[in-house]
């Protein structure tokens, strides 16, 4: 079943009998014969959330790191981040077209890009907040400076480390709807075609329940592992 079968059809009924009854908010019926298409807008949506944050990660934390070492550094890196981040998402993703073409690459480039100022904020502010007798301790034992960092510092830095990607993650799952513009929108693409056929509502709801449900679901998946990567946190604060 196409994208534009089952759920124009039921739009176009609602349309012509004029009855709100007809044109309920949410409907078993509707996911029920259209599961194929939410399945596979589901599946995208999540991939895209999921690559682009790693990616953002991958990236994030090296210069995170750097500006960290070099300090000087930490303006500009911060600032251009910034800078990114008020580009407009409609419009990064329609510059990003002529040269990447439509589809999932101009979406996965302008989601990484909103990610990152999130994650090098938070990667910043981990490592500046490790407490300082920490490291004297460790100079004391001769660390060097790029063994304190990658040894004590941050490990440290995890937690904020994660409460940024736990909102990054959160954000790009909200993000990854405005794709729609370049045809690569997850769910996204279903609210589109909702809105455009005649406000067919229960397309606009599940695909709306279905974001904040992998947004929930991520989240906590990200807090549970926080708690599993950071257990000396977890007794601090039980003691």
């Amino acid at each position: 079943m196409s994208l534009e079968n089952a759920g124009t059809a039921a739009a176009r009924v609602v349309a012509a009998a004029g009855d709100p009854a007809a044109n309920p908010w949410l409907s078993w019926d509707y996911v029920r014969r259209n599961w194929g298409d939410i399945s596979r807008a589901l599946e995208q949506h999540a991939s895209l959330t999921v690559q682009a944050v790693l990616i953002a990660c991958a990236i994030a934390v090296p210069l995170g790191m750097l500006a960290h070492l070099r300090p000087r550094l930490a303006a500009p890196i911060v600032g251009a981040s910034s800078v990114l981040y008020t580009i407009p998402s409609l419009a990064l993703f329609t510059v990003l077209v002529p040269w990447t073409g439509i589809g999932r690459t101009p979406v996965l480039i302008g989601l990484v890009v909103y990610a990152l100022l999130v994650l090098v904020r938070n990667v910043l502010v981990g490592l500046g907040g490790v407490d300082e007798s920490v490291r004297d301790a460790a100079r004391g034992l001769g660390y060097g400076r790029f063994r304190l960092l990658l040894t004590v510092e941050l490990p440290n830095a995890v937690p904020a480390i994660v409460a940024g990607v736990r909102l990054a993650t959160v954000t790009t799952v909200a993000l990854v709807t405005v794709g729609v513009v370049v045809g690569y929108g997850g769910l996204g693409q279903l609210m589109f075609r909702g809105f455009r056929n005649n406000q067919y509502h229960a397309e606009i709801l599940t695909a709306t329940l279905l974001c904040l449900a992998l947004a929930l679901m991520l989240d906590l998946l990200l807090w549970l592992v926080g708690r599993a990567v950071t257990p000396w946190a977890r007794r601090g604060r039980e003691a």
